[in-house]
């Protein structure tokens, strides 16, 4: 402590001055502003094609693409004009990659010095393990983006331009963007309302390439970069050989459960050529993992294929993703933790390392966190919606809405004004992270950080 002039000089640590925001506070804050925009310039005239879009609906389906999720209370095709479905892919855009990721690209495209605060939000938007890497990290995340956009794009004009002509591109730029994104709106209402991809259930070509974007936005873009400079270094961390590993593994693993479901049922797969129901078994799978499309109509689904795409929404994609839910790393290392007890060991293994008790701790705190999202948003739909929308149905909404996946068993457009209000928060929640989201209300939270306090004693289990 120095003194001048007879007065103290204090110094407040950084984060802790009047007016200073934290990074979370201000991605959350940044998330709320973008949709009350999306919400404005969808209700405009010019947006609908069919009369104007009331503000509950227009905040719904901003919050939808926002927060990449896809669950629609109207078709976009029928009801948006291309001013409106514009509107909605940059939404889908600024959701899927981050508006803080955004608006820092175009900082340094103008050479614009980013200062410590700066680099500091930039790193907790882009997931970099470090401030000084933050920039980098931005430049992977944005040009993997538009590789991957542009790649989907010109491999998606093939299929659409012979089918719909010059109208084709632009169904390619936004199906593309929406399967890379997560995001799971699309312009296929032209068939039938609500359709997503299924009058493609027989296009083999056009599901790969979706499977392709989906599964490239849903992997992580750290992962990518592993990827690529294998050949180089030949290794890869422990993060990208548990993201690879596990997500092959619920994909194969889900799409041979939804098979041997499904296989029977005529009214969702049970037409369809042996081929073909291993293509939509593998697509729902993939798709499930936070995308949002589907290829077959869900809501005619058996009960327990049902539960068993909630398992696999609320587990979504890998961090660093555009996808949602708990996370690929948090339910391995929550598994992991109880296996881990079972052996009566200390720590977490996992591939022959420890696992930090840090890491361990937030993977708790996400998952109950998320469940407890989950299971009030059942709740409520639960005992708001008619009887026979009841049950299952509104677990796979609610775990839908919350891992942003937009996946619908059709609850959502008869969910109703409460219904569709508690939809809004729990993609909300979704999207921004039920942990990400108390810590930017625990405003004070950082004082207390240094009190320690005695050891107690608790008997458990």
């Amino acid at each position: 402590m120095e003194k001048a002039k007879g007065k103290k000089l204090f110094y407040r640590p950084a984060g802790k001055r009047k007016g200073m925001y934290t990074p979370t506070q201000i991605i959350c804050v940044s998330f709320v502003i973008v949709i009350a925009l999306g919400t404005f310039l969808l209700s405009l005239p010019v947006a609908s094609k069919h009369g104007r879009l009331d503000v509950l609906d227009a905040m719904f389906t901003a919050t939808s693409a926002t927060c990449v999720t896809g669950l629609i209370v109207r078709d976009t095709w029928t009801q948006f004009t291309y001013f409106g479905q514009a509107v909605i892919l940059l939404l889908i855009q600024v959701g899927g990659l981050g508006l803080v990721t955004l608006t820092s690209f175009f900082a340094l495209a103008m050479r614009r010095r980013m200062g410590f605060r700066d680099l500091r939000l930039l790193g907790e938007s882009v997931s970099a393990d470090g401030y000084a890497q933050a920039k980098d990290v931005l430049k992977i995340v944005v040009g993997l983006a538009g590789l991957f956009e542009g790649i989907g794009i010109v491999l998606l004009l093939f299929a659409f331009v012979p089918q719909f002509g010059l109208e084709g591109i632009w169904v390619s730029v936004f199906t593309a963007i929406s399967a890379f994104c997560n995001a799971g709106f699309d312009l296929f209402g032209r068939f039938g309302q609500y359709s997503s991809l299924a009058p493609y259930v027989n296009n083999y070509y056009v599901q790969a390439v979706v499977m392709f974007m989906i599964i490239s936005g849903g992997l992580g873009f750290m992962v990518w970069v592993e990827i690529g400079e294998y050949r180089k270094k030949h290794r890869l961390s422990l993060q990208a050989k548990v993201v690879l590993s596990f997500s092959v593994i619920l994909w194969l693993g889900g799409a041979a459960l939804i098979a041997l479901m499904e296989w029977n049922n005529p009214a969702s797969m049970g037409g369809l050529s042996v081929p073909g129901k291993l293509m939509a078994a593998l697509f729902q799978s993939v798709s499930t993992r936070t995308a949002g499309m589907n290829t077959i109509d869900l809501a005619v689904c058996g009960p327990i294929t049902k539960l068993l795409m909630s398992v696999l929404q609320f587990i979504g994609a890998a961090p660093g993703s555009t996808g949602g839910g708990i996370k690929t790393t948090t339910l391995l290392v929550l598994i992991m933790t109880v296996v881990s007890y079972m052996q009566s060991k200390n720590d977490v293994e996992i591939m022959k390392h420890k696992i930090d008790k840090l890491a361990v701790y937030r993977t708790l705190t996400v998952t109950l966190l998320s469940l407890t999202a989950v299971i009030l948003c059942f709740s409520v739909l639960y005992f708001t919606l008619p009887e026979d929308g009841r049950g299952v149905q509104c677990l796979f909404e609610a775990v839908s809405a919350f891992s942003t996946s937009g996946l619908s068993a059709g609850i959502t457009e008869i969910s109703g004004t409460p219904g569709r209000i508690l939809l809004i928060i729990t993609m909300f929640i979704g999207r921004v992270g039920p942990v990400s989201l108390v810590l930017s209300m625990l405003v004070n939270s950082a004082k207390r950080k240094n009190i320690v306090y005695p050891d107690g004693q608790i008997i458990v289990g």
